[in-house]
C-alpha cells in the first residue's frame, strides 16, 4: 500500500469514501446500469414466520444458509428493507375489477377512507447483485470529465449489452428463485421509485419507453438537493425548502451469540421498532386513545455484503485458529502458565468452523449493515425516531450509534449502483448468522388479491385479504371455517366476507340457526344489494315450498322429494298405517293438474274420500298453521319474498329449531323434532340443487351455515355438508361453516379435507384447542394452546373482538384482525337479534277457512 493511501486510511478520507457518487446510465427490469457497472435486482418474498414450526423454520434458515454459500458466493450484494406507505386510493382501482353489485363504490370508498386512517406502511424486499464490471469504462470516465465540461457527454447503452446483461441477470434470478426468498427480477417501475425516493419529491415518476428507463428521464429521478451535517442529512425539495430530515445509524456490535426467533432476528424486527412522538398536550383531544399515540419508526436497511468462496473463508478461519493456538503456546511456556479462557475458545471454535465448512454448506461472510432512519416532520422527531431505534436494539445487545461526520458516505453507500464507502463499520461472521437475521421472515396471509377485510397483527404489518369465492378460479378447495367461542367475533367476521361476496355478485344463501344474521340483510339493503331477510311464521308462509324451490329442477325432483318431506312431518302412527302412499297419490295427482304447491297436496288429502287420506291431511294442515311447519307447506301469503337462485343475499332466519342427534330413533321424535328436520329437508335441498344447477354453475354461490353444529348432529345436514364441500369447486359453490365446536368438525373428514382456509378465534377448551391448532397446521402443545387462549384478549385481559388465528389456502399462518370501517356498519351487523323484519311488509297470511277454499 502506497504512503499516500495508509495517511488517507487513517484520516478516514480513504479512496472508498471519497469515490464519485454512482452515474446512472440505464434501468430496465432486474437491471440498475452505471457508468462503471451493472447490478441486478431482485424483490423478494416474504416468508410467514410469526407462527412457523421450529423445524420448519430450522430447515428454511438452513436452505437460505446454503444459497448464500452457493448461489451468491463471491458477489458483492446489496440488500435493502425499504418502506412505503399503504396508497389506500389504488384499493378503488381494484375494486372497479372486484365489485359489480350494489353501491360497491361507497362500500370501497369506506374501505379507501379506513386505510388512510389506520395507515399502514408497506414492506418491500430488494436485492441486488454486481453481475459485470464495464469494460473499458476507466477511460471512458476519464474522457467523460472533458465531454461534461463541453456539454457533448453521452451515457447511452447499447442494445446489445442491455440483451446480455438481461441474460446474465435472469441466469442469476432462476437459481435464487429456488431459494427462501423465491427472487423475482425488480420492475423497472420499481427500480424507479427506489432511486427517485431519496429526492422526497412529488412529482410524477417518469414512465419507461419500452421497458427502459434512460436519458434526460433518468436524470430527472436523481435531480435534488440534500446537505450533509455531521448528524444527518437535509433533503431539499424544488422551493428549497427541507422536505425530509435523514440520519444514517451504524451497527458496531453484535453480540457473541445471539438466538432466532429472538435476538438474532435483527433485520426482521425492524417493523417492531416504535416510539410517542413530541407533542403538545394543547394538541391532543380530551379522550385521545393513549395507543394511537404510539408509531412505528419503520427504519429502513441497507446491508451490503460479501460471501467470501469457502476455500478463502477456511484458509481466514485456519488462520486465526493458528494464531489463537500459538498465543496458547507462547503463554504455556512462559511463567504465566496461563493462555487465558478467551484464547482457547477462539481456537475451539475456529477448529469447529473449520470443520463445519468442509462438511456443510457454510462459509464466512463480510457485512456492513446501515440503518437509515427518516422524519418528514422536523429534525427534532427524526432525534427521537432515532433514539427509539438505538434503544431497541440496546436491548437486544447490538450497538447501534449515529455515523457522525460520515453522513454524505454512508447515505451515497445506501443508494443503488453505489459501493461500498466506510469499509470499517463491518463484521465478518458465518453466512448462517447473516441468514439468522431473517430479512424476509414476517407475517403474510391471504390472497394476493380480493377484498381487504383486516389488517395482520404480527410482525409485518400489512392488509388481510379475503374472498370466499376465490376457490373455484385457483382450482382449489371452497370451504372457509369461522372456529371459536361465543362473542369473539366469528359470525360478524363471516357477514364481511359474505357482503364481499355479494357484491362481487354471487348468490349468498344464509342458513341462520340461531337467529342473529339479520344485519348482514339490512347492511345488504343499506348498500344497495338485492337482500331479503326469511323468517318462520305465517308470514312467510310457503317461502320454503319445495315445489317452489325446485321448480327449475322440474317436477320429477319435486315428486320424490314432497312425499318424503311431508313424511318427516307427519305423526308416527300415520305413518305406521301406510298414510305415504296416499301423500304419493295426492303428490302425482297435484303435479298433473297444474302449478303444483305443497299446500295443495295438503288440501286435496283433506277432501280425499279415503278416511286416513283425510286423517293425514287434517294433521298436516293443522301442523301447517305452525311458525315452523308454515314455510315448507303453509299456503303463500301475497307478496312474500320468494327465494330465487339471483345474485344477492336471502338470509333465511330459522331459530328454534330442534334437530334430535344421529344416535335418537326416528320413531322416538317428538313433534318439533319432526317439524325441524322436515323444513331442514327444504332448505339443504334447495341449497344442493341450487349449486348443481348447469344453468347456474357461472354464477358465484356462497352457502353460510353459522352455528354449524346444529347441523352435525344429524346424518341429513353432515351427509349436506359433505356433498358441497367436496363438489363445491366444480360447482362455483362455496361454503362458509361458523361453530364453536371444532371437535365435531374435525369428524367429518370430507368437509375438514375441502377446507382451504381456516379462521381460528379464541377457544379455552383444552380438546377443542388441540383440534383448531391441527387445522390452522400449528404444532401441538402447550406454547399453541396459550396462543389460542391468548388469542382474542386485549393487554389488560378485556376482549379483543374480531382478532384471530388464520390459515389460508397455502398453509400459511398468521394473526390477523378483523376490520369493521365505520360505525354505522358495526351497528347494521350487530349479532343481536332484530325485532323488525327488512322487507316491506307483505299482506297478511291468509286465514285457515280461506286456506281449504
Amino acid at each position: 500500500m502506497k504512503i499516500v493511501e495508509r495517511i488517507s486510511n487513517f484520516l478516514g478520507v480513504g479512496g472508498d469514501r471519497s469515490a464519485p457518487a454512482p452515474h446512472y446510465v440505464a434501468l430496465a427490469d432486474g437491471l440498475v446500469v452505471t457508468t462503471t457497472h451493472a447490478e441486478a435486482w431482485f424483490t423478494l418474498s416474504s416468508s410467514n414466520t410469526d407462527l412457523m414450526s421450529e423445524a420448519a423454520r430450522d430447515g428454511e434458515l438452513d436452505e437460505a444458509a446454503a444459497a448464500l454459500a452457493k448461489t451468491l458466493a463471491g458477489s458483492d450484494v446489496h440488500l435493502k428493507v425499504l418502506w412505503s406507505p399503504l396508497n389506500a386510493s389504488d384499493y378503488m382501482d381494484e375494486a372497479a375489477e372486484l365489485f359489480t353489485s350494489g353501491a360497491w363504490a361507497e362500500w370501497a370508498a369506506m374501505r379507501v377512507e379506513r386505510l388512510d386512517h389506520i395507515a399502514l406502511p408497506s414492506r418491500h424486499l430488494l436485492m441486488g447483485v454486481r453481475i459485470t464490471e464495464r469494460t473499458g469504462q476507466a477511460a471512458a470516465v476519464s474522457r467523460r470529465g472533458l465531454a461534461e465540461g463541453l456539454g457533448i457527454a453521452s451515457t447511452a447503452v447499447s442494445s446489445r449489452e442491455l440483451a446480455r446483461l438481461d441474460a446474465m441477470m435472469r441466469r442469476l434470478g432462476r437459481r435464487l428463485e429456488a431459494t427462501p426468498w423465491r427472487a423475482q427480477p425488480a420492475a423497472v417501475e420499481l427500480l424507479t421509485w427506489m432511486v427517485a425516493r431519496e429526492q422526497h419529491r412529488t412529482t410524477a415518476l417518469p414512465s419507461p419507453n419500452a421497458g427502459l428507463i434512460s436519458g434526460a428521464k433518468l436524470a430527472v429521478l436523481t435531480r435534488g438537493r440534500v446537505l450533509p451535517y455531521p448528524d444527518h442529512l437535509r433533503v431539499v425539495d424544488a422551493t428549497g425548502q427541507t422536505a425530509a430530515w435523514v440520519s444514517v445509524l451504524t451497527m458496531s456490535g453484535f453480540p457473541e451469540k445471539m438466538e432466532a426467533p429472538g435476538s438474532g432476528e435483527w433485520l426482521r424486527a425492524l417493523s417492531e421498532i416504535t416510539y410517542v412522538p413530541d407533542i403538545d398536550d394543547s394538541d391532543l383531544a380530551d379522550d385521545v386513545d393513549p395507543a394511537s399515540l404510539i408509531l412505528p419508526v419503520s427504519p429502513e436497511a441497507s446491508v451490503r455484503f460479501r460471501v467470501m468462496p469457502k476455500r478463502d473463508a477456511m484458509r481466514k478461519a485456519d488462520e486465526a485458529r493458528r494464531l489463537a493456538k500459538e498465543q496458547r503456546r507462547s503463554a504455556a511456556q512462559h511463567s504465566a502458565e496461563d493462555p487465558g479462557r478467551a484464547v482457547e475458545e477462539t481456537e475451539g471454535v475456529m477448529a469447529g468452523l473449520v470443520r463445519d465448512m468442509g462438511r456443510e454448506d457454510v462459509t464466512l461472510v463480510e457485512d456492513h449493515p446501515r440503518l437509515i432512519v427518516t422524519s418528514t416532520t422536523s429534525l427534532d422527531d427524526l432525534r427521537a425516531r432515532v433514539d427509539a431505534v438505538v434503544t431497541f436494539y440496546g436491548g437486544l445487545g447490538i450497538e447501534v450509534g449515529v455515523g457522525e461526520e460520515e453522513q454524505r458516505e454512508l447515505w451515497l453507500e445506501a443508494q443503488a449502483g453505489d459501493q461500498l464507502r466506510v469499509p470499517d463499520m463491518g463484521h465478518v461472521r458465518d453466512v448462517t448468522a447473516l441468514a439468522g437475521s431473517w430479512w424476509w421472515g414476517g407475517a403474510k396471509v391471504g390472497d394476493d388479491m380480493g377484498p381487504i377485510v383486516g389488517y395482520l397483527t404480527g410482525s409485518t404489518p400489512g392488509v388481510y385479504r379475503n374472498d370466499l369465492t376465490i376457490g373455484s378460479e385457483k382450482g382449489d378447495a371452497t370451504t372457509t371455517a369461522f372456529i371459536g367461542r361465543s362473542g369473539r367475533g366469528k359470525t360478524t367476521a363471516m357477514m364481511l366476507s359474505l357482503l364481499d361476496a355479494a357484491f362481487r355478485g354471487a348468490f349468498v344463501l344464509a342458513l341462520d340457526f340461531k337467529g342473529d344474521l339479520g344485519g348482514l340483510a339490512a347492511a345488504g339493503k343499506r348498500f344497495g344489494l338485492n337482500s331479503h331477510l326469511i323468517e318462520t311464521g305465517p308470514r312467510f308462509s310457503g317461502v320454503a315450498d319445495l315445489f317452489r324451490l325446485l321448480d327449475k329442477e322440474g317436477a320429477e325432483r319435486a315428486q320424490i322429494e314432497v312425499p318424503a318431506q311431508l313424511g318427516i312431518a307427519m305423526p308416527p302412527h300415520l305413518r305406521a298405517r301406510g298414510a305415504e302412499t296416499p301423500v304419493q297419490h295426492a303428490v302425482n295427482q297435484v303435479i298433473a293438474s297444474g302449478e303444483p304447491a305443497t299446500w295443495k297436496v295438503i288440501d286435496f288429502l283433506r277432501h280425499s274420500t279415503d278416511p286416513l287420506a283425510r286423517e293425514t291431511g287434517e294433521a298436516l294442515f293443522e301442523l301447517s298453521q305452525t311458525a315452523i311447519g308454515a314455510p315448507f307447506m303453509g299456503r303463500p301469503a301475497d307478496g312474500a319474498p320468494p327465494l330465487t337462485p339471483e345474485p344477492g343475499i336471502w338470509v333465511v332466519q330459522i331459530p328454534g329449531l330442534s334437530l334430535p342427534g344421529t344416535a335418537d330413533d326416528r320413531e322416538d321424535w317428538n313433534v318439533l323434532q319432526r317439524m325441524s328436520v322436515a323444513l331442514m329437508h327444504s332448505m339443504l335441498a334447495y341449497g344442493i340443487t341450487t349449486a348443481g344447477r348447469k344453468d347456474l354453475r357461472g354464477l358465484r354461490k356462497v352457502v353460510a351455515v353459522p352455528e354449524v353444529h346444529v347441523l352435525t348432529a344429524t346424518k341429513e345436514g353432515a351427509a349436506f355438508l359433505e356433498y358441497l364441500a367436496r363438489v363445491g369447486r366444480a360447482l362455483s359453490a362455496a361454503l362458509a361453516l361458523d361453530t364453536q365446536d371444532p371437535e365435531s368438525l374435525a369428524a367429518l373428514v370430507g368437509v375438514v379435507e375441502q377446507i382451504a382456509t381456516v379462521v381460528g378465534f379464541q377457544l379455552t377448551n383444552g380438546a377443542q384447542q388441540d383440534a383448531l391448532a391441527e387445522m390452522l397446521n400449528l404444532p401441538p402443545g402447550r406454547h399453541t394452546r396459550e396462543l389460542i387462549q391468548s388469542i382474542g384478549l386485549q393487554p389488560d385481559g378485556e376482549v379483543r373482538h374480531g382478532h384471530a388465528i388464520i390459515r389460508d389456502r397455502r398453509f400459511n399462518t398468521a394473526t390477523a384482525q378483523w376490520d369493521i370501517p365505520t360505525v354505522e356498519l358495526m351497528e347494521l351487523l350487530d349479532t343481536t337479534p332484530r325485532a323488525d323484519p327488512l322487507d316491506d311488509d307483505p299482506a297478511p297470511a291468509p286465514q285457515p277457512e280461506e286456506a281449504t277454499a
